[in-house]
């Protein structure tokens, strides 16, 4: 790879808040929208093999998307997903197709929870839901890893890295992913889907994400000839460690997942090297990473070519620039669901709140390319 240098990322002016990485089974809160455990252990019985009643279901924290559940049943631990109630913005909240991504990556190399059964008839839960195996391990809330020592946080960044790397190695069309997203222009697509999306759920006008809608469609770098598997939300915490860590036991949280540009995941990745500490969203600006033992931009980026022959930097900018965009008009979305009553989590307001920092997040990249 030929060299570039890499400026610090910016470090906004938030509270820092270090967040203690938990047990999956520590992560549970109550719900506000409880589950139907009776209906719901009648209906499962009948449709997934080997399941038996009665059952208990606790809410896990996070989730601002779609409420996450720990089922406990007398045939063993499961986790259910649901699409949230109220109403939706258009092609959100798609546990359908992460229903059918997990189903076509069980048994890969990526790895993922198996999935069980996906349920269309809302009448059972009050919407759309899947159920998949309970794959134990830890969940790190933190990319700083508070918990763990610095070579050991070098141990699991490289191992998020190689995930990434088989991500885009993996060959979507023998793993039955062929018709998952259309293929090819692949970033005009995504700018034009989160425009409109975050117009749909726009609550004032945001200086800096109008800079962005107007920068980003002139800016899109060409299609690499090959097609991968894009996961839309890679993030430390949508990573579930095997008690062998550095080794990843599952990669959840797949709602966003599409056919796309091999390289998008990365640049989300490393977006966390930019975001501020702050209790809702704690990024790694600001920190002594290299003290810590967190690879730095450039290590990641010289990873993740070396596995797989692609070069992000000549677009590295708007690789950025697009993961903060989109990611403030996630924000945005939560917002709007949470002023509406519907979101799921109990920090989705103070997320949503935090999209104009984002967007001046993207806004400065775009700005120093």
């Amino acid at each position: 790879m030929r060299s570039k240098s890499f400026p610090s990322p910016p470090t906004p002016n938030f509270t820092s808040l270090v967040l203690t990485p938990n047990l999956l089974t520590s992560s549970l809160m109550p719900d506000p929208i409880a589950l139907p455990e009776q209906t719901l252990a009648t209906y499962l019985e009948a449709n997934v093999t080997g399941f038996h009643g009665p059952l208990t279901a606790q809410k896990f924290k996070g989730g601002q998307s779609n409420p996450t559940y720990l089922i406990e049943a007398a045939s063993g631990r499961y986790v259910l997903r649901r699409k949230p109630p109220g109403k939706l913005l258009a092609s959100a909240h798609a546990v359908d197709r992460e229903f059918r991504v997990l189903r076509a990556l069980s048994g890969s190399t990526i790895p993922v929870a198996q999935p069980l059964h996906l349920c269309v008839d809302d009448s059972v839960i009050g919407s759309m839901f899947y159920l998949m195996t309970y794959v134990p391990g830890s969940i790190f809330w933190d990319p700083a890893l508070p918990e763990l020592a610095p070579g050991q946080r070098t141990a699991h960044y490289e191992a998020a890295i190689d995930a990434l790397a088989a991500l885009a190695r993996l060959d979507v069309a023998g793993a039955g992913l062929g018709e998952y997203g259309k293929p090819g222009n692949y970033f005009a697509r995504q700018v034009a889907r989160w425009s409109e999306q975050y117009r749909a759920a726009e609550t004032e006008r945001i200086e800096a994400m109008e800079m962005l809608l107007a920068w980003l469609p002139g800016n899109v770098p060409p299609d690499e000839s090959r097609i991968a598997l894009v996961h839309g939300d890679f993030r430390i915490d949508n990573l579930i460690w095997s008690e062998r860590a550095p080794v990843i036991a599952a990669i959840v949280d797949w709602e966003l997942s599409t056919l796309g540009h091999p390289l998008a995941d990365l640049a989300y990745f490393c977006m966390a090297l930019r975001l501020p500490r702050n209790p809702v969203l704690p990024g790694l600006a600001g920190i002594d990473r290299m003290a810590l033992g967190i690879p730095d931009e450039a290590a990641m980026i010289e990873r993740f070519a070396a596995a797989t022959n692609l070069d992000p930097l000549p677009h590295w900018n708007f690789l950025l620039a697009f993961g903060f965009f989109r990611l403030a008009a996630i924000a945005q979305g939560v917002l709007k669901r949470a002023l509406q009553g519907n979101a799921s989590s109990e920090q989705a307001l103070a997320a949503g709140r935090m999209t104009k920092a984002i967007a001046e997040l993207g806004a400065s990249v775009a700005n120093s390319g």
